[in-house]
């Protein structure tokens, strides 16, 4: 179990981000709990220690939007998904995490620009098999590296401009089935083992609090503001996504 003061000085906050995100906001900040430990422990202990948590807040997420969730987006992503998981786990052993933050948070980067200052799409997007499959083989894999799924499912699906609600519960709904399909090969690979789980369990009484607290901030936020909050929350993930895979 880890012991330093410092790594729960920083993860306790960074749980109830996660929490938080999921909860309300499309999961777009949950991918900064991993950079943030990753401070003080390395980034695969890091994602081995979340995933467990991550697993709780699914559950407690999906119960609450068991009934808002697109089947349609679902078909296509899921499949796509479990593909990128299985690419991240064949290259575990050859990855460049700092390549991988980097490519993450440049495409989260041009994405919210393109929509404060590009082209703006006047009509929503609906369903791609193709944009769909690709973007979420993104997300399989690099929320396999480093639980950072949020940024190209974010690319996907705020386009569509969908009810908020369904936005939010169409994303729980993929990383529960993204999250249980990456135990297997985190088993496997060695990312949970004992001391990784114990530190899971001391933390895990935050993650249902952080998902409420989610929930509970979505329904105080109209629907412009919330929608513009998750650009702003993208913005600041790919900023912080690119600051760590700078190589300068």
């Amino acid at each position: 179990m880890i012991d330093i003061t410092l790594f729960y000085i920083i993860a306790v906050p960074a749980v109830l981000v996660t929490g938080i995100s999921k909860g309300g906001f499309g999961s777009g900040l949950g991918v900064l709990a991993v950079p943030s430990m990753a401070l003080v422990i390395s980034p695969v202990q890091a994602a081995g220690v979340m995933l467990p948590i991550l697993c709780l807040m699914d559950l407690v997420g999906v119960w609450s939007y068991r009934r808002t969730w697109d089947m349609a987006n679902m078909r296509i992503m899921v499949p796509a998904a479990i593909v990128g998981i299985v690419i991240g786990t064949l290259m575990f052993d050859y990855m460049n995490e700092q390549a991988i933050r980097l490519l993450i948070g440049t495409i989260a980067l041009v994405f919210a620009l393109d929509h404060w200052i590009g082209r703006r799409k006047t009509e929503p997007t609906g369903t791609s098999i193709t944009k769909g499959g690709f973007w979420s083989a993104m997300a399989g894999f690099t929320s396999f590296v480093a639980h950072a799924g949020g940024p190209p499912v974010s690319v996907y699906l705020l386009p569509q401009r969908m009810d908020r609600t369904l936005f939010v519960g169409t994303t729980v709904v993929f990383f529960t089935a993204v999250n249980y399909a990456k135990l297997v090969p985190y088993w496997w690979l060695g990312q949970l083992e004992a001391g990784n789980l114990l530190t899971s369990l001391v933390l895990a009484p935050l993650a249902p609090v952080g998902v409420w607290l989610g929930i509970w901030l979505r329904e105080k936020i109209s629907p412009t503001v919330f929608y513009e909050s998750c650009y702003v929350f993208l913005a600041i993930v790919g900023t912080k996504l690119v600051w760590d895979g700078w190589p300068f």
